[in-house]
């Protein structure tokens, strides 16, 4: 029964679990390359190298002794985030959009202390959110300031795009919208919905929310397909580049649109999930299968490679 299961997954183009990990990831991604997507630190040190945009980095706090220099690195900013350089699924991350005399505002209004956000810091470092649960380094960045094409289906927070990328060909894509479950945060393990992306003309599919499919945003009401994401061949071309920035075969790129700044890298992940076939009712494995048949030198360039998507998916 689960070998015919199997079969039939792979006749409908659909990738699964399994296949993922031991053709793609363990078979595209060298081990020794894992931290280059990992560690959020250094994939902000690559990015700057390949001329790659990520959001400013305000500080970093190595250990306890960096916390005294907290207020005097955050006197200028009253937007930041903070995230685990090494941390999975969206688990640390908070993003603060105003201060008060009580504390940090969060984008659902709650108010965060100072003494619980250096609580919160110290969790970080002790590594409860790193993927190993190793000893971690907490990053402040800049708080991105969301372009408003997606203001109309995102509760609150910072929406994002997720790219993936084979042999560093863009294959499939969707928007992450924030919801009031997920807490502003752009990931659907919290609760945020996945939209599939045209990858040819940019536009919003249908989405997918806790694995269902949805047509409409879950708190706005407002219909999440066929909307045009701005910057889109230049966001695939990031993609792309990503993956030569890392070494990494098999890879999701999430990227932001700021409004001002345009499209910014967010993070790199080496072991991207498979909701992304709901969310734009395909399949990854049929179009990996298509990537294989293209002779490698067909792709030596980023450009190359994106036109080539493009016109095929």
């Amino acid at each position: 029964m689960i070998w015919n299961t199997g079969r039939y997954l792979e006749e409908l183009g659909i990738l699964g679990m399994n296949r993922r990990n031991a053709d793609y990831i363990m078979g595209f991604n060298p081990r020794s390359f894992f931290p280059r997507a990992d560690d959020k630190f250094l994939t902000k040190r690559l990015a700057l190298e390949h001329q790659i945009p990520t959001p400013p980095l305000y500080h970093v706090i190595e250990c306890h002794g960096d916390m005294a220099k907290l207020d005097e690195a955050l006197s200028d900013h009253p937007q930041f985030v903070v995230k685990p350089a090494r941390g999975s699924g969206g688990g640390g991350i908070v993003l603060v959009t105003n201060r008060s005399t009580e504390g940090y505002i969060k984008p659902s209004g709650k108010v965060i202390s100072r003494d619980d956000l250096v609580y919160h810091i110290s969790g970080i470092l002790s590594g409860i959110y790193s993927l190993e649960g190793l000893e971690d380094r907490a990053l402040i960045e800049g708080l991105v300031i969301p372009d408003p094409v997606f203001a109309a289906i995102t509760y609150q927070g910072v929406p994002d795009v997720r790219i993936i990328v084979y042999r560093g060909v863009p294959l499939m894509a969707m928007a992450r919208l924030p919801t009031r479950s997920s807490d502003g945060k752009a990931n659907l393990h919290q609760g945020a919905i996945g939209v599939g992306i045209d990858l040819k003309s940019g536009r919003t599919l249908k989405g997918v929310h806790h694995s269902m499919v949805i047509d409409q945003h879950p708190d706005t009401g407002n219909p999440v397909s066929g909307i045009s994401v701005p910057y889109w061949e230049k966001m695939l071309w990031m993609a792309a580049r990503s993956s030569e920035m890392t070494g990494l075969g098999y890879l999701g790129v999430d990227l932001v649109v700021d409004q001002s700044q345009g499209p910014l890298l967010l993070e790199v992940n080496a072991r991207p999930g498979l909701a992304i076939q709901i969310a734009n009712q395909d399949g990854l494995y049929g179009r990996l299968k298509k990537i294989d048949q293209i002779p490698p030198a067909r792709f030596e360039t980023a450009e190359t490679r994106v036109a080539w998507a493009m016109e095929t998916f």
